[in-house]
Order: C-alpha cells, then structure tokens, then sequence
C-alpha cells in the first residue's frame, strides 16, 4: 500500500480474498484529496460484476471525501454512462470494450487526460489477446505519466514479462510484491474431489446439497417462506410454470433444501441455467449467474445471493473473478475448468479473509489429466470425498424427475434466442475491433 501511494508503478499478487482492492483504493483516495478535479484514476477490469463491486467499495471508504464514482460497463444504457462520464467522476470503473467503444464516440464532453491512476484488476485476465486491442486503444488515450498499478492473484508469463522488462526512461522499474509461498490456495481452505459417473451427476449433487460437510454447518442460513408451486424465472425468481411443468415433481412435496451459502461453477451458460432450474424443482432454491443474462438480471441475481434468499448461486466463471461474497460456505465445481488457473479463483470465493470454507470438485472419468494439472498448479493435493452410493441413488427417480421438467423449461424458455444474440454482439465487436 506505501509503495501505491508513492508515483511509482507497482504490480501485486497475493493469494484470492487478501484484500487487493484495499491497497489501491486507500492510496487512490488519499491522493485525490490533493487534486479533486476531473477523471482522477481508471481501473480496468475483466467482469462487469467486478466493477460494480470494486465501485462499492470506493463509495464506502470515500464517503467522508463525496468521492464520485462511475461505473462504465456493457449491458447498461450507453447514453447514460456518456452523460454519467461528461459530469467528471473522480474514479470510472470499466470493463474495456465499453469504456474504448464511449471514447470512439465521444464528441469531446469528456476524457482521460488528466487520469493519475490506472489499474488494471486480475491483470492475468485482462493482459491476454481478448482484451489487448481494447488496452492498447487506451494506454495510447491516457497519459504517459500516469501510475500503473497491476493486481493479481496468479502470476502469468505476460506479468513476468511486465516485471522484468527495463523501465522505460525517466521511470523507475515497476515494484513488484509477489508472493513468496508456492501454494496458491489459502490453508482455511478445504479441498476435495468427488468421483462422480457423468450420467448421475445431478443426483451426486442433490446429496451433496442436502448433506453438505460439517465444517459449513454452521454457516447455514434461515430458509425465507415457502413460494408454493413457483420455479425458476429469468434470474432465479419465481416465474410461472408452463403447460409441460404445471405437474408437480416428485421433489415438489418435500421440504424446501437450505444448503450453507454455496456457489456453484460450471462451464458453459446453457448448463448454468439448466442447474438452476433442477435444483428450484429438487427444492432447492438457487440463481443463475451468466453472460447470457442482461445486466440487471445479472445484478439481480448477486442482490438475491446477498441477500440470503437464496442459498445457491450458480455461475459460470463470470463469477469467479475478484467477487468478494461474505460467508460463502462451500464451491462445488460441476464440472473441472479448462485451465488449472481458472479453479484458483474459483474455489477463491470461499475461505476469504481468514474464514474458512470448502471447495468440492466432481470428477467424472474423463477428467484425470485435469486434476493433475490442478494440483501441480496448486501444490496441494485434493482429498477424495466418500459417498454411499446407495444413499445418493435413493433419490435417482425425483432427480430424473427433475431432469426432464428443467430441460422442457429451458427449451420453451427464450435461452436458444439469448444465445445467438450473444453470439452477433460477439461477432460484430470482433468486426469493429479489426475494423479500428
């Protein structure tokens, strides 16, 4: 923190949940009391959520200072983030695309050039070939003075790169804080696998959820009234049953699960929608969290994990980014992520400042090569968590059940349509980037 209140580049790594946001925030703050006026510091970060929490985390420690902030990310209204940025925040938080596609069409009513700060959080995400015509486009935007602080929690080749390179001249070499322990999860942090045959997967999960391990018991939260004969909506919300699901599933007469606060990973957005589903007709109330939702069903469904109407958020790796969810008992990873970097984060939203918590990863038979690159990358073995079969299989035929009301409710919903929406935003902002 001295080092990011002295102008001098700095790059950070510390372990998920160390409170890296602090160490730029304060230092940002502190020097803004000096030189109030205009777009004082921009942090860049890979996730929209990510940007709207760090956001709230300067409005908290700025509040004695009527610090302004603004928050510049896709999926919200373009028109009212120009007005938002013509009106000088002290500090923007963006995501790169928006905030490069709002300089492109900026008619002069605002800029970068009196920015002090730039930071880039989880700089391993942002400095890789999907954001670098975006942080190109900027860096060239924002002046050459300016301190440029990176913050991480895995070191990657590209920062390596950054830390060794020669200072440029009249700069010094960047400070570099990296850790010192090889072990890149934290020790409060339980981890295990569960052998799990892939075409029973769900049931695994059910049992998983309604015997979670001990050690998160503790942590449980206080079910809110029952919503009878409600089921999955848009963002975890109730919404009405359709013609195929108006038939009860067998779940539907026993009580309503409530799980510790858990999150549940999984790669694709189509398999995170799908589990919601299930598990709102296995009785277990739960969110989605995705990129095929909007912004605000996005917001809404964090604003209802928060707020502990639901006990399960299930993601993608939307969410395994810097989010920073108080009590989070327990990460089950669905599905093993592609890279061994990527279950870092994951399993880093539980077990934060200090508390503890436990990561469950299921590993089906095609997943061995996987969990031996996790645990190289982690130097940590996973322990193996038992469970009876036949306790687990006692559940198979509402599980089913369950299986095929969350299909038919995913096939009527409008997910195939959000999909190949998402799939030509993709495509044209691919186009523009080349294009520029």
């Amino acid at each position: 923190m001295y080092t990011t209140a002295t102008p001098r580049d700095c790059i950070g790594n510390a372990k998920t949940g160390s409170g890296k946001t602090i160490a730029f925030a304060l230092p940002i703050i502190h020097r803004l009391s000096v030189d109030p006026y205009g777009i004082f510091a921009l942090i860049l970060t890979p996730t929209r959520e990510l940007a709207f929490q760090i956001s709230e985390q300067f409005a908290v420690l700025g509040a004695a200072f009527n610090i302004r902030t603004a928050v510049v990310v896709g999926g919200m209204d373009i028109i009212s983030q120009a007005i938002e940025l013509s009106n000088r925040p002290h500090i923007v938080v963006a995501t790169p695309g928006r905030i490069v596609d709002l300089l492109r069409s900026n008619n002069g009513e605002w800029d970068l050039s009196r920015v002090k700060f730039l930071v880039l959080d989880e700089a391993d995400r942002l400095l890789t070939s999907t954001f670098a015509p975006e942080l190109s486009y900027l860096f060239e935007a924002i002046p050459k003075e300016r301190q440029t602080c990176l913050f991480t929690a895995t070191w990657t080749p590209s920062i390596e790169t950054i830390a060794d390179a020669p200072p440029k001249p009249g700069k010094q070499k960047p400070f570099v804080h990296r850790m010192t322990e090889t072990v890149e999860t934290v020790a409060t942090l339980k981890q295990f696998y569960i052998l799990v045959p892939s075409h029973v997967r769900e049931s695994y999960l059910y049992y998983l959820l309604r015997n979670p391990p001990e050690s998160t018991h503790h942590l449980r939260r206080a079910p809110p009234e029952p919503v009878k004969g409600k089921k999955a909506g848009k963002a975890g919300k109730p919404a009405k049953p359709t013609k195929k699901t108006k038939k009860a599933s067998a779940a539907d007469e026993e009580e309503v699960v409530q799980p510790p606060p858990t999150v549940i990973f999984c790669a694709r957005p189509r398999t995170a929608a799908y589990l919601t589903h299930l598990l709102q007709h296995m009785r277990i109330r739960s969110t989605a969290l995705h990129s095929r939702l909007t912004q605000r069903e996005r917001l809404a469904s964090l604003g209802l994990f928060r707020a502990s109407v639901v006990p399960v958020l299930v993601c993608t790796d939307v969410g395994a980014r810097g989010l920073d969810i108080a009590d989070v008992a327990l990460v089950v990873n669905w599905d093993l992520p592609g890279a061994p970097e990527e279950y870092t984060h994951r399993v880093g939203r539980t077990a934060r400042a200090g508390r503890g918590g436990v990561a469950v990863s299921f590993v089906t038979e095609r997943d061995e090569e996987r969990v031996l690159k996790i645990e190289d990358r982690i130097k940590t073995k996973l322990g193996e968590m038992q469970m009876p079969e036949e306790k687990v299989l006692e559940h198979l035929n509402a599980v089913s059940t369950a299986k095929r009301l969350a299909n038919m409710e995913l096939h009527d919903s409008d997910f195939g349509k959000r999909e190949e929406i998402h799939k030509i935003k993709s495509a044209k902002r691919k186009m523009d980037v080349a294009g520029s």
